[in-house]
């Protein structure tokens, strides 16, 4: 009789084991599969939101273009120096986003009194 008991509790300890693991399965296949999934596609639509008339912009296919008009779900880019090249595409289909003058801002440049030398000042010590 008292096997029985011991085998059932046996049984049950198993089968709580069992169902630990597949919780914590579905938890590591959430945090490393879908979890970032969600997170690039908010950044994703947080770009596309973003997006204004002469941004520069790389499509999923590889062609660079500059967006000349949004709708809501369409732009129009126009590819290259030919301004006859202009193609209606959806938004879906921009990969990357460069904002309009981004490339040409530059750093301005340290005054003169607070640039340092490499070396520094010596300190000079009297020799006893």
């Amino acid at each position: 009789m008292n096997t029985v008991i011991l085998e059932a509790g046996a049984g049950a300890m198993g089968m709580g084991s069992m169902v630990i693991w597949l919780v914590a399965m579905i938890a590591i296949m959430y945090f490393l599969m879908i979890r970032p999934q969600k997170k690039e596609q908010k950044r994703m639509q947080a770009m596309l939101n973003d997006l204004a008339v002469g941004d520069s912009v790389v499509t999923t296919s590889g062609f660079y273009g500059v967006v000349l008009d949004i709708t809501d779900d369409d732009v129009i880019v126009e590819f290259g120096n030919n301004k006859n090249c202009r193609i209606p595409m959806r938004k879906a289909a921009i990969a990357e986003v460069e904002k309009a003058g981004a490339a040409f801002e530059e750093t301005p440049a340290a005054p003169a009194a607070e640039k340092k030398s490499l070396f520094g000042k010596k300190k000079e010590t009297d020799a006893e």
